[in-house]
This record gives structure tokens, C-alpha cells and sequence, in this order.
């Protein structure tokens, strides 16, 4: 299965290249699919590229979502 995680882009660095957060985690990553991509904006994060654009309410929406599933599975036996 691929997952790909939204992540806000927070600085556009040289030869394509950006940093995202995430929850408090700083990731470089290649932009070199997204050109278009601004500082403030959330992409799709998949194996360390953005791949997308994706609305902020709808990247919110999904963050939150893995939230609760994180909160879910915490303290759960495997």
C-alpha cells in the first residue's frame, strides 16, 4: 500500500527543492512536480516529493483524521 501525507510547505530552497512540516517535524523534500507550490501551501508528500497540491481545508480535514487514528492506537495491544 503507498500513502502519501499532506504536509505544509514552510521554505522553497534551490535546484527544486523545499522543506514541509508536519506536525512539528521538518522534512526536506523534492518539488520539482509542483513548480507552483508557495511558501504556506499544503502539497502531498509521497517517498519524499511533493506530488500534489491539495486545499488547506482538505489537507486539515486529513491531518486530522490521522490524529484520531494515532489517538486511537496508542496504549491498544498489538
Amino acid at each position: 500500500m503507498c500513502l502519501a501525507i499532506p504536509a505544509r510547505l514552510i521554505e522553497k530552497r534551490e535546484h527544486d527543492q523545499g522543506l514541509v512540516d508536519l506536525g512539528g517535524i521538518r522534512q526536506p523534500v523534492s518539488i520539482a512536480l509542483v513548480p507552483e507550490a508557495e511558501v504556506g501551501d499544503y502539497v502531498i508528500v509521497h517517498v519524499g516529493h511533493a506530488i500534489g497540491l491539495i486545499d488547506p481545508d482538505e489537507a486539515r480535514k486529513t491531518l486530522a483524521l490521522f490524529a484520531e487514528v494515532q489517538a486511537g492506537t496508542q496504549g491498544a495491544a498489538p
